[in-house]
């Protein structure tokens, strides 16, 4: 969309709304936000190759699949092209793709229809690299979760709840393994909703390392409690088959303290066809968060977690006996992160991982059978992402904090510990390596930066920049844009937080400003960094609109946020939104000693979890917020799901004091006039916490304002749907503020 330009009309009413507003250069467009049209250009979906010189990834019209160079960044070939694939099917476009293990054969995904937040179904093909052959991988419907033999002969996938194998040596041959699986009650292969939320994962299949087995986990949730939603006719898409009566969705949600899934592991032995149980030791509500095909074809690595999810066991299950031995356990005080299991790296005779259990997340290296090699990293930093592990030089490669909690740099180290700082710039750097580890794509920005995306070296030097994003510096340049700063400040306890405020751009230091607070506030979440991600929108470029409006805007990160250590971190244990809220009652407080903020006109708002945290926040007890916009909150976690909320929480049960202090308890306490917006398809957090809450509002007299918005899931988009919701915040703190 073309940047929409001002009439005189509407700068002449700009100015008469807010006085205080230079007409410097031009103002930012809320709709142009919403639409994307300020989005730093960044290059997605990058597959290094096995020949650890090159990278794959789609072309920008989804129709080709390409290959560069990590030393250039020179295209060298078409892996995949639409228009010359030869088969009875002509595709007009490619979803994604995955390359067989010896990048012979690539599964091309298409008609792509989400589940959930990461699982969907599509349809794939089988393209043949060398003939240029395109083939469907079944007849039977669409798939999900397809993964490939570490030999490349076969592919294995779940459909209906059912894992399908095909054999590609045997003209695509195709056998159903499982035959239990069904809606609501059995799934084999895929994680049900709460696993795939809460473990980030949307599969949960493998093959041994020979080719000769296939391992899964299987998911019993008949006795998982029902949860449903309405859907509606809409728009945007429209539902027809709603038109007349309403419809609904049902699917199994575990609240805190309900039943869960029964999880269990199993083997397939592709000859025999042979299916067993693994006996893994479990206890009867434990989690298994992943499963691992070492290099070891009778090693099987299966993670498990007990409920409380404070230990963390690493078992080696011999899929042919059934037999299990524990290799290692961590146990940490309070709660595992969900990057434990995210971040265990399997090669060759061994394996690494990532645990808090000193207080500060780091890297420990094992062998197969459990021992502890190394702990490879040290001191008072957090590994934030695990890269790899190069065997040669035995040389792990990863991200950390760096000098700060706001910064993010690349680093290696080498086997004597020696640690190098691979990045260059101070901001947030984040890397995808080559399969040699001798090259990597590290994207880079800082608070003022849009993100730069180079190639480097394995020394960190520079061989090219890909993407500068000058074009949107200089788009930005003619914008009346405001400063954004860091700051730092003690609560009345004497704890440092840190913050970033983004000013008018005329701001005058003499004149009082009204002040919009956003959060986020859940536990190991950061919205306090130092990259062009930060704030809405990138480049806190919704600030930066309000700022036009007249508004200072602020954020920060209180206790129980990451980046600073466990000991930060899981302070909110078992106590959920009473220090956040009092940390951002006292940024409130903080602010409001400033003589350029207006003390009476200090608004906050948040999504999610930093819904939840604005709802406690304005009914903290001291009445510092004027306004408040709550997006899809969770107003008790009795509400939300197990997984999430017991890993802080534990059980309702266990822990009713912590459950009761809750935003539906204080809403007699409520301060401050509220919007609360909600999606009535939102599978994660209901719409039943917005009913709830609000009736509490209603029996309590408070008034408020409620909007609702028809099919919208948690993320509140589709159509006009996202600009219409910024429009209504902005307006409601016009109005308010």
């Amino acid at each position: 969309m073309k940047r929409l330009i001002m009439t005189v009309l509407t700068v002449l009413t700009a100015f008469c709304t807010h006085p205080s507003v230079a007409l410097a250069g031009e103002n930012l467009n809320l709709k142009d936000l919403c639409n994307g049209q300020y989005y730093a250009k960044r290059i997605y979906g990058v597959n290094p190759l096995a020949d650890g010189e090159q990278y794959s990834q789609l072309s920008t019209d989804s129709k080709q699949i390409l290959t560069y160079s990590f030393r250039t960044g020179e295209q060298t070939s078409v892996l995949f092209d639409v228009a010359t694939a030869k088969g009875k099917t002509k595709l007009q476009r490619v979803d994604g793709y995955l390359m067989s293990p010896d990048e012979q054969n690539i599964l091309i995904q298409t008609e792509t229809t989400p589940i959930y937040r990461r699982s969907k179904t599509a349809v794939y093909y089988i393209y043949n690299v060398r003939n240029k052959t395109l083939v469907p991988l079944s007849d039977g419907g669409p798939q999900e979760c397809p993964v490939w033999s570490p030999d490349g002969n076969m592919v294995a996938f779940v459909r209906d709840n059912n894992i399908y194998l095909v054999k590609l040596l045997f003209n695509n041959s195709e056998s159903q393994v499982t035959k239990d699986g069904e809606r609501n009650k059995v799934i084999n292969g895929k994680p049900d909703w709460v696993n795939e939320e809460e473990f980030v994962t949307d599969q949960s299949l493998t093959f041994n390392a020979d080719n000769s087995m296939l391992c899964w986990i299987r998911y019993d949730e008949s006795e998982v409690p029902m949860f449903s939603f309405p859907w509606y006719k809409g728009l945007s898409p429209e539902k027809e088959e709603y038109r007349t009566y309403p419809g609904s969705y049902e699917y199994k949600y575990p609240m805190a303290g309900e039943k869960n899934s029964t999880v269990s592991v199993h083997s397939y032995d592709i000859k025999s066809h042979r299916t067993q149980t693994l006996q893994v030791p479990l206890d009867k509500d434990g989690y298994i968060p992943r499963i691992f095909m070492t290099s070891d074809p009778t090693k099987l690595a299966v993670v498990t977690l007990n409920r409380h999810q404070d230990r963390m066991d690493i078992y080696m299950a011999n899929p042919r006996s059934t037999e299990a031995r524990l290799a290692v356990r961590d146990e940490v005080e309070h709660y595992i992160g969900e990057n434990a299991y995210g971040q265990i790296l399997f090669y060759e005779g061994g394996f690494a991982m990532t645990s808090e259990r000193n207080g500060w997340n780091h890297i420990y290296q094992y062998d197969l059978n459990g021992s502890l090699r190394r702990q490879v990293t040290q001191g008072e930093t957090v590994v934030t992402d695990f890269y790899g592990y190069d065997p040669k030089t035995q040389t792990f490669y990863y991200a950390a904090t760096d000098g700060s909690p706001l910064r993010r740099a690349v680093f290696k180290t080498d086997a004597k510990g020696r640690v190098t700082k691979l990045s260059q710039q101070a901001g947030t750097n984040a890397a995808t390596f080559s399969t040699s580890f001798k090259y990597f794509m590290n994207v880079y920005s800082n608070l003022q930066t849009p993100p730069v995306t180079t190639l480097c070296d394995a020394t960190g030097k520079t061989l090219k920049t890909l993407i500068d994003n000058k074009e949107l510096v200089q788009k930005l340049a003619s914008k009346n844009l405001g400063k954004k700063e860091f700051f730092t400040f003690t609560t009345k306890n004497g704890t440092e937080l840190n913050g970033y405020m983004v000013k008018p751009f005329n701001f005058d230091a003499s004149k009082q400003y009204p002040v919009i607070m956003f959060q986020y506030s859940g536990p190991g979440s950061q919205q306090v960094l130092d990259s062009w991600q930060t704030g809405n929108m990138g480049g806190c470029l919704y600030e930066q609109y309000l700022g036009q409006l007249g508004f200072i805007s602020v954020c920060v990160d209180g206790r129980g946020t990451g980046g600073r250590g466990a000991a930060f971190e899981k302070q909110t244990y078992l106590h959920l939104g009473q220090l956040e809220s009092e940390d951002q009652v006292e940024t409130a407080l903080y602010l409001g000693t400033l003589p350029y903020v207006n003390k009476s006109k200090i608004g906050i708002w948040g999504w999610s979890y930093g819904g939840f945290c604005t709802l406690m926040s304005m009914s903290e007890g001291r009445p510092v917020f004027a306004a408040g916009v709550s997006v899809a909150p969770v107003t008790s976690y009795r509400y939300y799901d197990s997984v999430y909320t017991e890993r802080f929480m534990r059980t309702p049960k266990e822990n009713p004091d912590g459950y009761g202090v809750n935003a539906i308890s204080r809403a007699s306490q409520l301060s401050g006039s509220l919007l609360v917006c909600h999606g009535l398809a939102d599978d994660n957090v209901h719409f039943r916490n917005t009913a709830e809450y609000t009736e509490a509002l209603v029996q309590t007299d408070k008034d408020f304002k409620m909007l609702t918005y028809t099919n919208r899931n948690h993320s509140i988009f589709g159509g006009n749907t996202r600009y219409h919701l910024f429009r209504q915040i902005t307006r409601w703190f016009e109005k308010e503020l």
